[in-house]
């Protein structure tokens, strides 16, 4: 039996400053970018120095139908829009069977937005919940 990934679906977890917030099913805007900068010597009009900058890591935003963890997610708010702090956490991509697929320790993480759901009798649409986080970088762990 051959363990293909593409076949299933993933679901992330994601913990922030010791408390488990539950499982989303997805994760976007993991990325960095590094700025880079130009720097043409002089007397060398053929070549031009491309020098590395900052480092920029673009918000993650996680998506999740309501359940019971969406308790979780107002409680860590409520504590944490108090007295915002960075906090380290941790987002794991699990497989259906919650085995781990990988993990990245993230660093400084803040809440940027928190989006409850709509609730429409009307669609048959599930309601979903938003969380976008900014923080200071990404390691694997």
């Amino acid at each position: 039996m051959t363990d293909n990934i593409f076949a299933t679906s993933v679901f992330f977890r994601l913990s922030i400053g010791g408390n488990d917030l539950g499982a989303f099913h997805t994760c976007s805007g993991m990325g960095a970018e590094v700025e880079m900068e130009s720097y043409a010597e002089g007397g060398n009009n053929g070549f031009t120095w491309q020098l590395p900058g900052r480092v920029t890591w673009s918000n993650i935003t996680l998506t999740r139908p309501v359940t019971a963890d969406t308790a979780k997610i107002a409680r860590w708010l409520d504590q944490t829009l108090r007295r915002v702090e960075p906090k380290d956490g941790e987002i794991v991509a699990l497989k259906p069977n919650l085995s781990r697929i990988i993990s990245w320790q993230v660093l400084g993480i803040v809440p940027v937005r928190w989006q409850g759901p709509s609730f429409d009798p009307s669609s048959s649409q599930a309601a979903v919940e938003t969380l976008e986080i900014a923080h200071e970088g990404l390691r694997p762990s």
